[in-house]
């Protein structure tokens, strides 16, 4: 039973980093694992982290779409995974090209038996960008 959570820890683990580098580094949103009725909370987003987008397809449209114009590289610091191996925080900076910043953000997935992401929430001070200096 015991390597059935170490190996369910490794994959969260690499799940949050190919999200940060594969997804957002390369700029490739089909490679994150995302379930089809996955809610996303992020500062960015239409309604803040208040109002959550829901559905894949949605969070493609919405909130995806001008990421890849704006994401400069990812520089991963570490991730974390909870006790009960069904959720990873991972943290990283992200290099914002316009207007030229780095986010430091820090992102938490609740993750479902099958690996897909059910839930999203990031966690970043967005004046960098909304308020540039």
């Amino acid at each position: 039973m015991e390597s059935l959570a170490l190996d369910k820890t490794a994959m969260l683990h690499q799940l949050a980093r190919d999200y940060a580098i594969k997804g957002l580094g390369e700029k490739n949103f089909d490679v994150i694992p995302y379930a089809g009725d996955v809610t996303l909370r992020a500062p960015l987003c239409p309604g803040g982290s208040a109002t959550p987008l829901k559905g894949k397809e949605n969070l493609r449209t919405v909130w995806w779409s001008p990421l890849p114009s704006l994401i400069g590289r990812v520089k991963v610091i570490d991730s974390f995974v909870n006790e009960d191996n069904t959720a990873v925080t991972i943290e990283f900076h992200c290099k914002i090209l316009n207007p030229s910043c780095t986010l430091r953000v820090v992102d938490r997935f609740v993750v479902n038996n099958e690996g897909k992401i059910i839930s999203q929430e990031n966690f970043f001070d967005p004046r960098a960008v909304t308020n540039p200096v």
